[in-house]
């Protein structure tokens, strides 16, 4: 796996976060790349203050950081940790980090984009860069080629105004724009919406993964949940906008909640819905984390899980068998860990390595999930 960044007589040594002693995926990609040969042979003035969103872990803000100031704004703890991490690695200049629940600033020269996954918070962000931003700040774009649809383009134009691509390069596209001098609507922070049958008013922050809808995974957990049960020291790991904390408090009335999600936008929303779903809100406490870094060992009874199978746009799952053994570390002797996961991906076997023969059991499942039961040994 490579981790030597080497373009135009530079050189930078870049790792993902968390750094894995067998990692098979590179911390940058060629849209990295593309970008850092469009300003070398367009440079910015030096001093510039530029505005980079999305950056997955640091590649572009250690470049530009050389000589410009730095803003870097994203949704991801781990993405902001693993920007940290490789700045401070290569004796990079410092930077500003803001959350993607922070105000950018307004005098920002020029904004550098990796393009995100999902288009509602492609949407916000690009209503974020209006409203904020001198008219005709520039923007450029980067994401695969494949990624960048009709329907990208156009979320450009309405929002920002003339938009243009670039021809593609190792598979990827830049898309150019600028902040334009048109009325564009407003854009809601959340997007509100309920579950009837479970009784909630949801909102979802733009970046909060199955936005106006129950994901199938947190639908069929909901009706196995533990109810008025001896666990009062809970955890929902990957939290999400909080609807298993939701329910997780109204079952167990005197437990004590942590609400857990590496997505500062999920954490946030996760508050938010508690707040107005939960009678004693006073006893969860809600965290941006890399899984359960720094968490009290053996303390917690229960941790439940509905665990993501990717990485910003890569499919893995190593971030499942991360909370997997956080969770183990954190579970006192005879504490559960409770998870749903698509039959098709080997938790059970992934489990019961973890925890043991005999303490891991399927609790119900059906054509595409299970949902099981890990015991810690007493």
């Amino acid at each position: 796996m490579k981790t030597e960044l080497v373009l135009h007589d530079q050189q930078f040594t870049l790792h993902r976060f968390p750094k894995r002693a067998n990692e098979t995926l590179q911390a940058w990609d060629a849209g990295d790349e593309y970008i850092i040969n469009h300003f070398t042979e367009t440079p910015l003035t030096s001093g510039s203050k530029v505005l980079i969103l999305n950056d997955n872990f640091g590649a572009l803000s250690c470049w530009f950081s050389r000589e410009h100031q730095v803003f870097l704004q994203t949704d991801s703890l781990i993405s902001q940790k693993g920007a940290q991490q490789n700045l401070q690695h290569n004796q990079c200049n410092s930077i500003t980090f803001l959350r993607s629940t922070d105000a950018i600033p307004s005098d920002i020269d020029v904004v550098i984009m990796q393009l995100p996954k999902s288009n509602r918070f492609l949407t916000w962000q690009l209503h974020q860069i209006k409203t904020h931003l001198n008219p005709s700040t520039p923007v450029v774009a980067v994401n695969k080629a494949n990624a960048i649809h009709t329907s990208t383009l156009k979320l450009f134009e309405k929002y920002l105004g003339e938009t243009t691509t670039s021809l593609a390069w190792k598979k990827h596209r830049l898309v150019f724009s600028q902040v334009g001098t048109q009325e564009t609507a407003t854009v809601e922070q959340k997007t509100n919406w309920t579950v009837p049958e479970h009784n909630m008013q949801l909102s979802n922050l733009a970046n909060v993964y199955s936005g106006e809808s129950l994901d199938l995974g947190a639908r069929f957990i909901l009706e196995h949940l533990p109810q008025g049960s001896k666990q009062t020291k809970i955890i929902d790991l990957g939290c999400g906008n909080g609807v298993l904390s939701i329910k997780l408090g109204r079952n167990n009335p005197y437990s004590q909640i942590t609400s857990v999600d590496e997505s500062f936008m999920a954490v946030e929303s996760a508050r938010i819905n508690v707040t107005n779903n939960v009678d004693n809100p006073e006893r969860y406490t809600f965290t941006a984390n890399n899984c359960l870094d720094g968490f009290e060992k053996e303390h917690y009874d229960l941790v439940v899980c509905n665990p993501p199978f990717h990485q910003q746009n890569t499919v893995t799952d190593h971030i499942a068998w991360q909370m997997f053994r956080d969770a183990h570390h954190a579970l006192e002797a005879a504490g559960e860990l409770l998870v749903v996961g698509n039959g098709h991906l080997g938790y059970l076997a992934k489990l019961t390595r973890l925890f043991g023969k005999g303490q891991v059991s399927i609790v119900a499942s059906n054509k595409k999930f299970v949902i099981l039961s890990a015991k810690k040994a007493s």
